[in-house]
């Protein structure tokens, strides 16, 4: 492969590593136990990044050998590959969409042993502020029904008692499936945000997304307009129960999910208001586009490779935009992506059907329900609906749904709908999961141990109670 071939495959896998919510970083140490009959090994991968990619060690502590070089080490996709031909040995393994478990097998001279890899507990460790049972409040395992998708969703309703009538709000998670406490890297926000709102007095009802643990139906054929019947579905199982004030039920959406709440309230008159958290308010294709940009110049991306991905990246959503149907866009993306890799007849019929994939792979990603919606959609049509009252929060360091470009949206749409009940606040210091950060870069939200930011915890209460109290 030439020079020029690695950087934009780099850039195109840069592409996709941000698509679904923030690119992987997978550096730091990782282990895990080899069962070989009645022995057990202990082995431990360190992974270091670099420029160019990343480089790594392995050490074997049971048999006393340390900083056994990894001489290729290729993590794409989700897929961590490696291998040692000083011990003939190989590693395969793709990582868990919580980031922190690659599953995987391990090969030595012919023979092929499953091997898990974990990230380092101390990356992963309960949070401080991950709130610990038993609860001073009232807790209850619920299931609802999204009828029109003929689906049930699982969840967890939080009051601060069993009886009593009190507002509440539904929390919708952010891009890619997660579990109803939004799991990330050792982090839990909507658990940590729940347990707030519900020890001063709010009902809250989280839940896992469609596909996801304990709900029923399937995430990768929706869209995001499929996650906000799900919440409508949420909206309605609460103003059945009769602790609920049925006049005082609202949203807290984070990032997609800080899409969806305007989505949903635009077409129902009965939210009550809503809470945007880094919440997209420009179309998707170039919501990505400066997203990527952001998160190259946080994580050290040369400017030079960061710019031929935009480029790259641009022409590609702007096929999928375009496009009537997905096998025009199927055909238009792989004949972009076979010029962009400048594939070559080649002899190496493995090197031919790896290219193949490569192409095939990233068509797939850029061509699936999802994304075709996300790169379609501008929440500022919906949000130019909205008539409710609207917190919009932004963390000032966000990479991932910028604070200034995304509040500006927002105010213009908001001009458009007329509505006076509208606060948008950019935080300083903020990162994307509203953490207190020095980059704003993904590959800091592991090494944070502040889970969620007590100042934008206050700020979501205080406006709260001002909305429920002023009704």
């Amino acid at each position: 492969m030439t020079r020029h071939l690695r950087t934009t495959a780099a850039c195109l896998f840069f592409l996709l590593c941000t698509i679904p919510s923030f690119c992987q970083d997978i550096s730091g140490s990782w282990a895990g136990t080899l069962k070989i009959q009645n022995i057990a090994l202990d082995l431990v991968l360190n992974i270091k990044k670099t420029d160019t990619g990343y480089t790594a060690s392995m050490d074997s502590p049971d048999q006393g050998a340390r900083g056994i070089p990894v001489s290729k080490i290729a993590f794409e996709q989700g897929v961590l590959q490696l291998s040692i031909p000083a011990i003939m040995m190989e590693y395969k393994g793709t990582l868990n969409e919580g980031g922190d478990k690659f599953s995987g097998t391990f090969t030595q001279r012919g023979q092929s042993i499953p091997l898990d890899l974990e990230r380092d507990k101390t990356l992963t460790k309960t949070k401080l502020q991950t709130p610990k049972t038993p609860y001073p409040y009232y807790t209850e395992e619920i299931t609802f029904e999204n009828k029109q998708a003929g689906i049930k969703l699982a969840g967890t309703l939080s009051m601060p008692s069993q009886k009593g009538t009190y507002p509440a709000v539904v929390l919708i998670s952010g891009s890619g499936p997660q579990d109803r406490d939004e799991t990330i890297l050792g982090h839990k926000p909507f658990l940590v945000l729940a347990d707030f709102l519900t020890r001063n007095g709010f009902a809250v009802l989280r839940y896992d997304d469609r596909g996801t643990a304990a709900s029923g139906g399937d995430f990768k054929a929706a869209t995001s307009r499929d996650f906000a019947d799900d919440a409508l579905a949420a909206v309605q199982y609460l103003s059945k129960r009769k602790e609920i004030n049925k006049k005082q039920i609202g949203l807290i959406g984070h990032s997609e999910g800080g899409a969806i709440a305007p989505m949903l309230a635009a077409q129902s008159a009965n939210i009550g208001f809503i809470v945007m958290l880094a919440g997209p308010a420009m179309p998707g294709s170039e919501l990505l586009l400066q997203q990527q940009k952001a998160i190259a110049a946080a994580e050290g991306m040369p400017e030079a490779q960061a710019e031929e991905a935009n480029r790259i990246n641009s022409a590609l959503y702007d096929i999928v935009v375009r496009s009537k149907s997905e096998e025009e866009a199927d055909k238009e993306l792989s004949a972009y992506l076979k010029v962009a890799l400048k594939l070559q007849p080649t002899n190496d019929s493995a090197q031919r059907i790896s290219q193949d994939a490569t192409v095939r792979n990233y068509v797939s990603e850029l061509n699936n329900p999802w994304i075709r919606f996300f790169l379609k959609y501008n929440p500022a049509k919906d949000i130019a609906k909205v008539q409710c009252p609207v917190l919009a929060l932004y963390g000032e360091k966000d990479v991932q749904v910028p604070a200034k470009a995304n509040a500006e949206a927002l105010k213009e749409a908001m001009q458009q709908s007329k509505n006076e009940k509208v606060s948008i606040l950019e935080l300083p210091g903020l990162n994307h999961l509203f953490q207190e950060a020095n980059t704003g870069a993904p590959s800091e939200y592991a090494t944070i141990e502040q889970t969620f930011s007590p100042k934008a915890m206050n700020e979501i209460l205080n406006w709260l109670r001002y909305q429920v109290n002023h009704k």
